[in-house]
């Protein structure tokens, strides 16, 4: 429910509907209307940033800390939707936002959109909220008052848009394991490529760090210029407006906005730290703040901004941070599935969360088969689940698919097909690198073989019985046709015919 307290929109319930038509007109209104009293909150007069270097800053900070000057927390993942909540504990209109899955929900963005920064471009919150379709949305980095241009680091959706170039200003970012990062953040650390930022943004001061308030080691570390101290203590201890972003024990990405007007309302640093401390957050950084603090719902409007004109004019800012609907990264499940609520439902053969590994994995498939989206699909030759079998008697081919054409059920070469003639054809079929080796191949286990050996013994013994039946006739010859020698002389001596003869 919206109630209207003279010029003030609060907000009375924690989930947000569509506010009514009278006032989505009086805010695109306040779109086109030109501020005619700016409310200037910046934590330098000149320039933006300390001129030390990340060294300084890690070697003067307490040793309790030793040389990290950052803390890390994982994300949490849950499915819920993120949680708003009207601060009614507060004298003053606000907003805490708790991100359950903050990784595949939140978002920096570019003023305006992607090349916002590369062009110096400054739009309203409204205006990039909206064109993003973000759930909610508020005001992040700071920004040049001269020139327009963002400030500090900024990594939006995977993108390195700025390099800061190492300036020790308070960091919030995302890294791709979903790990929460808060600090201050050398240049190394910010192009790392291990586990790289994929959303990155700059403030100033960082508020609480492992639940306890770290604003006077902040004012060390980001103010190091005589003629910006006494500015930059103003900026910590005025009341003004105030956009913060931090995290609970949970890993839940909490979002804080309070509106207020610089010097007459609003909340100190050491207020919104002690008031977030007491609620549980672990780090926080502050973020943009003043005039430029902005809560944005359902593309409207829900803050009161402090910028004066005909009605309170949201004023043109740079970075947002945006609360959005799952996503698939990448968007298109890597074109091997399809984004169904944030989440990738792969197509068959396909796993992960983008979709971008194969169920089965080349190692999966032994030397001899290759992964694919169906699985191993094996050499020729080869067969199984990982291509470690050889193909059975009978069978040849990629995956053993094809069956062997030789008669006598005989097995076939298992990479060619063509009919083995002996075993030893089968056992060394195969290249030098993928011999089979003798043990699958058994000669009792071939129908073949055992034809072979049938055919083999029979013609032995036909060979054999032939030998026997030409070794009998043959002996019977000798003993039927056998002769013996007689000298003539002999022979005529006894017979009449051999006595004429020789008288003759």
């Amino acid at each position: 429910m919206l109630v209207l307290k003279g010029d003030i929109c609060w907000i009375k319930k924690s989930h947000i509907k569509p506010l009514n038509k009278k006032l989505i007109i009086l805010n695109v209104i306040s779109l086109h209307r030109s501020s005619t009293k700016a409310d200037v909150l910046t934590p330098y007069k000149e320039g933006h940033g300390p001129s030390h270097s990340y060294h300084h800053v890690r070697d003067c900070q307490h040793v309790v800390h030793g040389s990290r000057t950052f803390e890390t927390w994982p994300s949490g993942s849950h499915d819920a939707l993120p949680s708003s909540y009207f601060e009614e504990s507060l004298t003053l209109p606000g907003h805490m936002v708790f991100v359950h899955d903050p990784l595949k929900t939140v978002s920096v963005l570019e003023p305006g959109g992607p090349g916002g920064c590369e062009r110096s471009h400054r739009v309203t919150v409204q205006e990039t909220a909206e064109a993003a379709g973000c759930l909610y949305a508020l005001n992040a980095g700071f920004f040049n008052t001269t020139t327009d241009g963002c400030l500090g680091n900024v990594v939006s959706d995977g993108k390195l848009v700025r390099d800061s170039q190492g300036v020790q200003n308070a960091q919030f970012g995302i890294k791709k394991d979903g790990s929460l990062v808060f600090g201050y953040l050398s240049q190394e650390d910010v192009l790392d490529q291990s586990n790289p930022f994929v959303q990155l943004v700059s403030g100033v001061m960082w508020l609480l760090r492992n639940g306890e308030v770290y604003i006077n080691q902040s004012l060390q570390a980001e103010c190091d210029k005589l003629v910006d101290q006494e500015v930059f203590r103003d900026f910590v201890d005025v009341l003004s407006a105030r956009t913060v972003v931090g995290h609970d024990a949970q890993g839940n990405l909490v979002l804080f906005h309070v509106d207020g007007q610089t010097n007459e309302r609003g909340m100190s640093l050491w207020e919104v730290a002690e008031f977030l401390k007491t609620n549980g957050v672990i780090n926080a950084i502050n973020l943009d703040g003043g005039g430029s603090s902005s809560f944005v719902i359902n593309s409207t409007l829900a803050s009161y901004p402090a910028d004066k004109c005909r009605w309170r004019c949201a004023r043109p800012v740079s970075t947002i941070l945006c609360v959005h609907q799952r996503r698939c990264k990448p968007e298109k499940c890597s074109k091997n599935g399809k984004c169904v609520d944030g989440r990738c439902r792969c197509q068959e053969g396909w796993q992960g969360d983008a979709c971008d590994s194969l169920m089965c994995q080349p190692a999966a498939c032994s030397p001899h088969g290759v992964c694919t989206p169906g699985g191993c699909v094996c050499d020729s030759g080869w067969r199984g689940m990982n291509c470690s079998e050889v193909c059975p008697p009978g069978f040849y081919g990629v995956s053993c698919a094809e069956r062997c054409q030789c008669d006598d059920q005989c097995p076939c070469n298992p990479l060619t097909g063509n009919c083995v003639v002996n075993i030893d054809d089968r056992l060394n079929q195969g290249d030098t690198k993928r011999q089979i080796t003798p043990p699958e191949f058994k000669l009792s286990s071939s129908p073949c073989s055992q034809t072979w050996l049938i055919v083999t013994v029979t013609l032995a013994l036909f060979l054999l019985i032939r030998l026997a039946v030409h070794l009998l006739r043959a002996s019977r010859r000798w003993f039927l046709f056998s002769y013996r020698y007689f000298p003539l002389s002999n022979i005529s001596k006894q017979t009449p015919l051999a006595a004429a003869v020789q008288s003759l």
